[in-house]
């Protein structure tokens, strides 16, 4: 089956305009009838719920620094069928990455052949909005950037002045719109991007102003008949991570919100039953589940009403009953011993491993990371490599004494010395895992 015709919004740096333009675009598609699925490109959690709302489909993450080209094929094509067109978001600018030459939005467009529509924010230029282009275009023969969107522009005298640019310096790059400034269409955010999707009680009315935006302004038509089909090496592929048992119940509520797709769709492939339970709710496990799962998100948000409600004597209960359980960022701090929230209260966790965390200072640690496995275990055998990404701000207090989960380097390679704990069969580190990587 031929795969869907598909294109990335991108653009030249983080604020251009790109989230709000592509979620404007999957809801008029949606309202045209067509069946479109979307991508996110790089680690980020938060903005593939807010596709999901404005198309009706789910969104997954296409990585080009922690996925294999095999991977990246395996998931567009999985992800997108019975659809008519895909739309994939790219992250940071077009040609921003984990390093220099690795990890960029471009890297995927190179990938997997999608051509590229840019999006420049021209409030504070005119004519030198078509050098950007020009530079754009030229700069990765393997990259095609085959349409262009001015954003916040400041009316019809200067959306002239930039068409007329952008046509002179690149004649075969149609100019395929001006969206005009409109604040309202911001969207609000919190130290680790923006407020979650399901936080936003005026979602749908932003969503259809969004697409309102795009079908004045946007030659939605002209965007459609720049899509490609995806290309990419196939292969079979072990799941992204090995199943933690064989059923496994997986926290799932706005304090634990940040995990893969992928993953839980590998395990299941794998033959592993999945369950889902609110810790916010006073919710543990399901009975019977032999593992546990504990994604990132926003536990220190809510740490007063998790040390109480019930959640971690539950998560103690399965833990005494032989289970598997893997925490991740948010979720790993919840394993600790307590977590300090940002007006300085210490609440207590669940004391499975040997881990105080704050939030009184906030010190950010974000990167990508290899992390190789310090022992054999439900992860994999020693020497095995993960890839993942870490982004927080968390202020570690104590951290040990026991063993530690992986010994980590950067997408640079640089040592970054041991991280994470385990206790046991209770496991967890700052890392978000994505992908088994080369040993």
């Amino acid at each position: 089956m031929t795969p869907p015709p598909g294109l990335i919004i991108a653009a030249p740096s983080s604020g251009s305009g790109k989230t709000v333009l592509t979620l404007g675009l999957l809801r008029h598609l949606v309202r045209q009838k067509v069946r479109v699925s979307s991508f996110k490109a790089g680690p980020d959690y938060i903005d593939p719920a807010f596709h999901e709302e404005a198309s009706g489909r789910p969104c997954i993450n296409l990585d080009p620094w922690a996925m294999a080209p095999e991977r990246l094929a395996e998931l567009t094509a999985t992800w997108t069928e019975r659809a008519e067109m895909v739309v994939c978001e790219g992250v940071m600018g077009l040609f921003d990455g984990a390093t220099a030459k690795q990890g960029a939005t471009a890297d995927l467009a190179a990938r997997l052949g999608w051509p590229v529509v840019l999006v420049i924010d021209a409030r504070a230029q005119g004519a030198s909005a078509a050098a950007v282009l020009r530079g754009f275009a030229t700069h990765r023969d393997d990259v095609t950037v085959a349409g262009v969107i001015l954003n916040r522009v400041a009316g019809d005298k200067h959306a002239r002045v930039l068409t007329e640019a952008c046509r002179d310096a690149c004649p075969d790059i149609p100019v395929l719109g001006c969206l005009p400034r409109l604040g309202e269409l911001g969207l609000p955010s919190r130290h680790l991007g923006l407020v979650q999707a399901v936080e936003h009680p005026d979602l749908e009315d932003f969503l259809d102003k969004a697409a309102d935006l795009v079908a004045a302004h946007l030659d939605v038509e002209g965007l459609r008949a720049l899509a490609r089909p995806a290309s990419g090496p196939k292969g079979e592929l072990a799941p992204p991570l090995p199943p933690l048992g064989q059923r496994i119940a997986v926290a799932n509520d706005e304090a634990f919100a940040f995990r893969y797709p992928p993953v839980l769709e590998g395990w299941r492939k794998a033959g592993a039953e999945i369950s889902f339970f609110s810790p916010l709710g006073g919710q543990g496990p399901e009975p019977g589940s032999d593992a546990v799962y504990l994604p990132g998100g926003y536990p220190e948000l809510h740490a007063g009403r998790l040390a109480v409600n019930g959640f971690l004597d539950s998560l103690n209960d399965a833990v005494r009953d032989g289970a598997t359980v893997l925490g991740e960022c948010g979720g790993y701090m919840v394993l600790g011993r307590g977590l300090t929230d940002a007006e300085g209260e210490r609440h207590a966790m669940a004391g499975l491993l040997p881990l105080e965390t704050s939030f009184v200072e906030r010190r950010l640690a974000l990167g990508y990371r290899r992390a190789e496995l310090t022992a054999d275990g439900p992860l994999g055998a020693a020497g095995e490599v993960l890839l993942g990404h870490e982004f927080h701000y968390t202020t570690i207090l104590e951290e040990g004494p026991g063993r530690s989960l992986f010994r980590c380097s950067d997408a640079e390679g640089r040592d970054l010395g041991p991280a994470g704990l385990v206790s046991g069969r209770v496991m967890g580190s700052f890392v978000h895992l994505i992908d088994r990587g080369a040993s």
